[in-house]
């Protein structure tokens, strides 16, 4: 169950399916060893598939979100954490092709990341502020033509394994906590002290660790735009987009484990109906629900990329926000959906029909950024903003 994507490069498709096979292979041990998923991302850099969304006039291929949304649900399939790596590289690398474009610097740094397929991080969250990633505690400094930041950084997923990290702080050091900048800087420009060790429930592959970041670079390295335009106009869509095709992804296996498992024992017993078909009709409407949502906010967020207006309107977030509301809370419903259906073979490791992984995996969906935090966002912009009630708007 694929996203109707118009136009799929030539053999886009293809590619992501061998990283795909390669991450299945290892996504059990992935998930019980708590270990970067290093065969995934290596077929991933092999294939060339973390320079696709660079322009293709600095070498990449120009992958519109609604095609990497498409990869990523390929790659939730086979393993969560692999695909949710892809995902987050992709999130910050639209942050560098919508906003670094006019900027000297970032026009190379995107001519690297897609000739050296250079694997980005991400360090939003920090000590004091929890998960809100458009308040700063720490500054960057500027002195003449360098820069230097600290910060402590509570969550860099995959940041040990990281060619760069793109870091918020507050733009100067008497800029409000929301007057952020958003800073690129190379491995060999900073150092990460681990201070939180990732051993969590799901998503155990992300590696995503506590650090204290002690970065310095040429101060050109700042990216030129607010991080609240930056946030308002890619961020915000991309992540929830993109997260959401690795959360349909994880959900699609589990169906696809639960029709198996009812074909099964269908073939057992052809003159009585298999316990769980209902159930498994119940699941797939689900699926199409989940997909239908993702595919309107593709499409939406494809629609406003011309507008700058437009992606910073009140409207658009709470659109994107609802997306990733949706998703994120059905696909635990289809998962455990699933797990009724194939009873205890699902219930166990080991099995054709294994759901641990999944059901775990999915939980985060509801913690990235947390629901009650983004229902709280969207209640206050539906204090003055008019809900969209057209069908087709």
């Amino acid at each position: 169950m694929n996203f109707p994507v118009k136009i799929m490069q030539d053999g886009l498709v293809t590619r992501v399916a061998r990283v795909a096979e390669i991450a299945a292979k290892h996504a059990d041990t992935v998930d019980a060893e708590a270990r970067f998923p290093r065969e995934a991302v290596d077929a991933m850099k092999a294939e060339r598939l973390l320079g696709i969304q660079v322009p293709r006039h600095l070498g990449g291929e120009s992958a519109s979100i609604t095609e990497i949304a498409e990869l990523c649900s390929m790659l939730g399939q086979a393993c969560a954490a692999s695909a949710m790596v892809f995902a987050m590289h992709h999130i910050k690398l639209s942050s560098l092709v919508e906003h670094g474009a006019d900027s000297e610097w970032h026009r190379g740094f995107m001519r690297r990341i897609a000739a050296e397929q250079l694997l980005i991080a991400s360090a939003t969250t920090e000590g004091g502020i929890g998960g809100n990633l458009r308040n700063s505690i720490c500054a960057v400094e500027v002195d003449g033509d360098t820069c230097r930041l600290e910060k402590d950084a509570t969550v860099i997923s995959y940041g040990s394994h990281a060619d760069a990290i793109l870091i918020t702080s507050r733009a100067h050091a008497q800029a409000a906590s929301s007057d952020q900048v958003l800073t690129a800087f190379l491995k060999d420009q900073y150092t990460l002290e681990k201070t939180h060790v990732w051993n969590t429930l799901g998503m155990r592959g992300t590696c995503s660790d506590g650090f204290l970041f002690k970065g310095e670079a040429p101060a050109c390295q700042i990216l030129p735009k607010p991080f609240a335009e930056i946030a308002a106009q890619s961020m915000l869509a991309s992540s929830h987009l993109l997260w959401s095709g690795v959360w349909y992804g994880i959900a699609v296996d589990a169906v696809v484990r639960a029709q198996a498992f009812v074909r099964a024992a269908a073939r057992r017993a052809p003159d009585a109906q298999p316990p769980g078909a209902l159930r498994l009709a119940e699941v797939s409407n689900l699926l199409q629900m989940v997909k239908s949502n993702v595919v309107a906010g593709l499409k939406a967020y494809e629609d406003a990329k011309a507008d700058a207006d437009r992606l910073s309107s009140m409207g658009f977030a709470v659109a994107m926000n609802n997306v990733k509301i949706a998703s994120s809370e059905t696909i635990l419903e289809i998962v455990n959906h699933a797990m009724l259906i194939c009873g205890i073979m699902g219930y166990k490791n080991g099995t054709p029909f294994s759901l641990g992984r999944h059901l775990r995996d999915a939980h985060s969906a509801q913690l990235m950024i947390s629901n009650d935090r983004i229902l709280g966002n969207t209640s206050s912009m539906l204090l003055v903003h008019k809900q969209d009630t057209s069908l087709l708007g």
